[in-house]
């Protein structure tokens, strides 16, 4: 299976084209990960536990891509386009929300 953020892959004659795919993961927020991360806020820095989440939630989200268009009998994902949000539940916390979409093809 080939992930592509391209629209073209080169060397590949693409058959047909299956449609658009999409995955979503979605990770609730953590109040010791929130409080560290709002230290940092005030010492400046990054905050590797929020990067480690978006890191983990953007493979997580192509592995979904990639099993939702073998479901569909494709060889391949292009282009690919991550994108991350959050979902405001209320004052208990906040959802992280990572998307991922592509067109599935046939090589």
């Amino acid at each position: 299976m080939i992930l592509a953020t391209t629209d073209t892959l080169q060397g590949q004659n693409i058959k047909q084209y299956m449609g658009i795919v999409t995955a979503e993961v979605v990770y609730g927020s953590n109040m010791l990960r929130d409080f560290f991360a709002g230290i940092r806020d005030v010492l400046g820095g990054r905050t590797g536990a929020y990067e480690r989440v978006f890191e983990k939630g953007q493979q997580d989200a192509l592995k979904e891509l990639q099993a939702r268009a073998q479901r569909l009998g494709a060889d391949g994902v292009i282009g690919i386009q991550i994108k991350t949000d959050t979902i405001n539940l209320d004052e208990t916390g906040v959802l992280m929300l990572i998307t991922a979409c592509g067109t599935a093809i046939k090589l």
